[in-house]
């Protein structure tokens, strides 16, 4: 199982090209497992949701709802049992790290690997970008 970084969710509603476009259609197809927790849900919601968001998307906020309602079907549910707070120098990134780590997932998905690069050392987790999770695994752009 994987985390997406809500990074790669603007990504992938910002462009139609990239690796996080399809890796995305790969989740909602359920041809990919990936989790999320509650608190990163929220995140999910309010950063595609903000305007500048929107105005950049194309998209209405009863757009990004039923994309949400999409997602939510297709990810597993993670319950966040510990916390180890802190981990890295942005306190939003702690949830998707948490939410990876409870989840027991094998990779956190984002563009911000630097800040990801050491905490999850300590955790037996690979961070990688949505291109390198793709290529690892053999996924085409194309499926």
């Amino acid at each position: 199982m994987i985390i997406l970084d809500t990074n790669v969710l603007v990504s992938a509603l910002r462009s139609r090209t990239g690796w996080s476009r399809p890796l995305v259609a790969q989740v909602l197809a359920g041809k990919v497992n990936a989790g999320v927790s509650v608190p990163l849900f929220i995140e999910y919601e309010e950063v595609l949701k903000r305007a500048e968001n929107l105005a950049v998307f194309g998209l209405t906020g009863g757009e990004i709802d039923e994309f949400l309602t999409g997602l939510a079907g297709a990810l597993q549910p993670i319950d966040i049992s510990f916390l180890w707070r802190p981990q890295l120098k942005d306190p939003a990134d702690e949830m998707v790290l948490e939410a990876a780590v409870n989840g027991g997932c094998s990779h956190l998905v984002t563009w911000n690997l630097r800040d990801f690069a050491q905490a999850v050392l300590k955790f037996n987790l690979k961070c990688v970008t949505p291109a390198e999770y793709c290529q690892s695994t053999d996924f085409s752009r194309t499926h």
